[in-house]
């Protein structure tokens, strides 16, 4: 049975006075993959961000509304929580230039002082790692640094970095735009494997993407979600004329 882990009720979503997001309402159920796309400046970005409070982040930044998680109203957790819960992994591969590959899959229990063994930072790293299908490629190189990788492996770091933190859902905001074909095939294929255990959000520009991953495709256009559908339904037969005349490039 379908269930529900990320709500959006009547999210409005503001820098200073510009109105980014207009009245989004959404559910997202465990375990699917949702695309969300639209042309550049639509705010689904800016949604994204929402989500795990990053939004707040931006100097003169606010949203409205009600996000919740698991039913609870992530505005009114420690901030810190949600990020645990809800892990993000960005655009362009960032793990940290100066740590190991080690280090970058437990980062955030060491950014956040988090105490433990050895032995249970090792299981941590290596299942990680296997779940980002990086292990192989790295279980001899653990400790030279992050950015001795290549961009495709890199990012799949990224997302064991993420992974390790043990998150309920996974934001990704546009996570192969940087990479080329063959990586970007990786990490779509990974997607695939990562949704047994988890939620994944991707935005994305690449319609050809948004139609091989996800489930149900989100169209945002100009601050507002315009549809929200199965996402062969979607490309093949969108409900408004704003996302047919997006779908084939008749946009204006």
């Amino acid at each position: 049975m379908e269930s529900t882990i990320v709500s959006a009720e009547n999210i409005n979503a503001y820098y200073g006075e510009s109105h980014a997001i207009k009245n989004v309402n959404i559910k997202i159920n465990k375990n699917e993959v949702v695309a969300m796309m639209g042309p550049s400046g639509c705010g689904k970005t800016t949604f994204l961000r929402c989500i795990n409070r990053m939004h707040e982040l931006i100097p003169n930044a606010r949203a409205e509304g009600v996000m919740k998680l698991d039913g609870e109203d992530v505005y009114k957790m420690n901030v810190i929580y949600v990020r645990y819960k809800i892990g993000m992994v960005f655009q362009r591969p960032n793990p940290f230039p100066n740590l190991s590959i080690y280090e970058n899959v437990i980062a955030g229990y060491l950014l956040n002082g988090i105490k433990m063994s050895k032995a249970d930072k090792d299981v941590i790293v290596e299942k990680s790692l296997t779940s980002a299908a990086l292990w192989k490629e790295v279980k001899d190189s653990l400790h030279k640094k992050g950015t001795f990788l290549s961009g495709g492996q890199q990012q799949r770091l990224c997302i064991a970095r993420a992974i390790a933190m043990q998150p309920e859902v996974i934001l990704f905001d546009e996570p192969t735009s940087a990479l080329d074909p063959i990586s970007t095939s990786s990490v779509e294929n990974l997607f695939h494997e990562l949704k047994q255990n988890y939620t994944l959000i991707i935005v994305t520009h690449n319609m050809q993407q948004a139609a091989r991953v996800s489930d149900r495709t989100a169209f945002f256009y100009m601050g507002e979600l315009v549809e929200f559908d199965d996402t062969k339904i979607m490309f093949t037969n969108p409900k408004d004329q704003r996302t047919q005349n997006y779908i084939t490039g008749r946009f204006s």
